[in-house]
């Protein structure tokens, strides 16, 4: 008999209950949900709850009512500890990682979650690194696509000093996110009409993108496989620009690798996450169909969420695609199983096959 097609949401987040969450993280200002759980909120900031599936329960009966098997939970946004304290910094962190291993370990069939390091911070770093994997059996690093370094300056997260973090995910064969956030706070423009969100995370994943490719390190720690997040949409417009402008000042590109070697690398994904279908066909005629997995950033209103204002459901955007000839249903399923799976574990099919059989329980 023939296993059924999963369907894996690679790119999902969850928020604890306003319970769970340590009180000097609302004394700090680091970080709360309110009582009534209708709003995140930190010091001088506060978010809507937009949906009942930002908490466990309630995300369990979202993925059964979408029929969607398994989601990949990245880090909050809001924890990559930018501006934080040493100390307050690596007890928000820990909090979020001990609680994302907490909700993998108690729900192996529906959730693998990722834990998130300060890049700023990276003896630190490599120290939650080894933990994360060894004690909590973890086995996707969650990172920022710009940090902040210790002395306030803002870094491209595949700066060169960040290399042995790189090291020890290639030595743990991790699968790697790469998310934006903070833009608001090194882009010197005013915050209004949502454009950080709309406009310039894109613009961070292309930056991030960039760098990888440029730095060369897909390949020089192959054991490492990267996704962005948003379907790294503006780096799918900018590759004709960054190609000339390689070939035209290479005065400036000295030492550095050429972007076009990186495009359709087997090691750098990307998710689905761009909004229309002409994106996302750009997108895999840019990177190839293999490289492409499912990502709906439920449960956020940019995300792929039931929407009757937004004509919107968890996986349109793969349906419209079939219906106008950009991918097959056999690419789309290995977008919603296969691709996910390559990127989580690689080429270790023992651990996508315990996967799978959990799942299947």
């Amino acid at each position: 008999m023939e296993k059924r097609k999963l369907r894996i949401n690679g790119h999902s987040h969850l928020l604890p209950y306003p319970e769970q969450i340590p009180q000097f993280m609302k004394d700090k200002g680091i970080f709360w949900v309110d009582k009534d759980r209708k709003f995140m909120l930190q010091k001088d900031w506060s978010r809507p709850v937009t949906d009942s599936s930002f908490f466990l329960d309630e995300k369990l009966a979202w993925m059964e009512h979408f029929k969607i098997d398994h989601a990949v939970v990245l880090n909050l946004s809001q924890l990559y500890g930018n501006g934080l304290r040493l100390e307050e910094m690596k007890q928000a962190l820990r909090f979020q990682n001990d609680f994302n291993a907490r909700v993998q370990h108690e729900n192996p069939s529906k959730f693998t979650t990722g834990f998130v390091v300060h890049p700023g911070f990276v003896r630190g770093a490599l120290w939650e690194i080894e933990r994360c994997v060894e004690v909590l059996g973890m086995r996707l690093l969650c990172l920022p696509t710009h940090y902040m370094d210790t002395i306030g300056t803002w870094r491209c997260i595949f700066d060169e000093e960040n290399e042995p973090i790189f090291e020890l995910a290639n030595k743990y064969n991790l699968a790697v996110e790469i998310h934006p956030y903070d833009g608001e706070k090194f882009i010197k423009l005013q915050n209004t009409s949502w454009r950080f969100h709309l406009i310039w995370m894109l613009a961070q994943c292309a930056d991030a993108y960039h760098f990888l490719t440029l730095n060369g390190y897909y390949e020089k720690y192959p054991n490492m496989r990267i996704c962005f997040a948003h379907g790294g949409q503006l780096a799918q417009m900018n590759l004709g620009r960054r190609i000339q402008g390689f070939d035209g000042r290479p005065d400036l590109f000295e030492g550095k690798t050429h972007p076009r070697k990186a495009v359709g690398h087997k090691n750098i994904f990307f998710d689905t996450l761009v909004h229309d279908t002409g994106s996302l066909d750009l997108l895999i005629k840019n990177q190839g169909s293999k490289q492409v997995l499912i990502g709906l950033d439920d449960p956020y209103p940019l995300g792929e969420m039931e929407s009757e204002i937004q004509s919107s459901y968890p996986g349109k955007i793969l349906d419209l695609a079939i219906d106008r000839n950009i991918i097959t249903e056999t690419e789309r399923d290995e977008m919603w199983e296969d691709n996910v799976l390559q990127w989580l574990f690689g080429d270790d099919e023992k651990a996508k096959k315990d996967l799978v059989s959990k799942i299947l329980k």
